[in-house]
C-alpha cells in the first residue's frame, strides 16, 4: 500500500484543529490516546501463556483480522485520495494507518508461532464463542461460499467495492460511511470472540483495544452521516 505524499497530508493536528469542530477535533484526541496505548503495548513481552497452535482463537483471528483489515485499508485509501470534506479525510487516514499497523503485527504474531498465514474456512475459529453464533461462523466452507463468508463479517463485495471507485463527492463519502460502519461492526465480534476464547495476553489486550476503538469510530461515522445528510 502506498502512504499518502506528505506534502498532500491533510490529518496533521494542526490543520485539524483549524477545520474540524472542536466535538470532532475531542473524539479524534480520544482515538489518538486508544491507538498510542496500542503502540505502547506492541512492544511489550506476549506474556507467559503457551504458544498458540494453528486452530487456536489467536491463530484464527490473525488471519481472519488480516484479511478484514486488508479492505478495510483498501477502502479508505480510496476516500482519501478523493473526498473534499475534512472529517472524512482524517477519519479514513486515521483508519489505514492504524489498521495496517495492526495488520504488519498479525502477520508478526504467526510468524514468531511458527504458524502459516492462512488455515481453514473464515470465522471457523469462533465456532465455540457466544459470538461466533450470532456471527454466521458455526458453518463451514462447504455450507457457506467465501462471498457469504466474507458478507457475515461485514465486508464488501466487489459490486460494493466498484461502486465506492466510481462515487463522487458526498454521494461517494456517504457511501464509504455506510460500508465502513459495517466493517467495523463485523469486526467487533470477531474481537470479542477472541477476549472470550483466547489466552495470550497480547493478543486479548489488542482484541480489545480494537472493540474499544472501532466502536467509537462507529459512533464518529454516525454523527458525520448525519452531518451530511446522507440517505440510507
Amino acid at each position: 500500500m502506498s502512504t499518502p505524499d506528505p506534502q498532500h497530508t491533510v490529518s496533521t493536528p494542526e490543520r485539524t484543529a483549524r477545520t474540524l469542530p472542536p466535538w470532532w477535533v475531542i473524539l479524534l484526541a480520544a482515538l489518538g490516546i486508544a491507538l498510542a496505548a496500542f503502540a505502547i503495548g506492541r512492544f511489550s513481552m506476549f506474556g507467559a501463556s503457551a504458544t498458540p497452535t494453528t486452530d487456536s482463537a489467536e491463530a484464527g483471528f490473525s488471519r481472519d483480522m488480516q484479511v478484514h483489515h486488508t479492505q478495510a485499508i483498501e477502502m479508505s485509501m480510496t476516500i482519501y485520495r478523493k473526498t473534499e470534506d475534512e472529517g472524512v479525510r482524517a477519519l479514513s487516514y486515521d483508519i489505514a494507518t492504524a489498521q495496517a499497523g495492526q495488520r504488519g503485527e498479525f502477520y508478526d504474531w504467526l510468524v514468531q508461532w511458527g504458524l502459516p498465514q492462512s488455515g481453514g474456512p473464515l470465522m471457523e475459529w469462533m465456532s465455540q464463542s457466544e459470538s461466533g453464533h450470532d456471527h454466521g461462523s458455526g458453518s463451514t466452507g462447504d455450507e457457506m461460499t467465501q462471498e457469504e463468508l466474507m458478507a457475515s463479517m461485514g465486508m464488501a463485495s466487489s459490486e460494493e467495492l466498484s461502486a465506492l471507485d466510481a462515487a463522487t463527492g458526498t454521494a461517494a463519502d456517504c457511501l464509504f460511511l455506510e460500508l465502513m460502519i459495517r466493517h467495523h461492526e463485523g469486526a467487533i465480534p470477531m474481537a470479542q470472540a477472541l477476549v472470550e476464547l483466547g489466552s495470550n495476553d497480547r493478543a486479548v489486550q489488542v482484541a480489545e483495544g480494537i472493540i474499544q476503538t472501532q466502536s467509537a469510530e462507529i459512533d464518529l461515522m454516525t454523527s458525520l452521516r448525519s452531518n451530511l445528510t446522507c440517505t440510507d
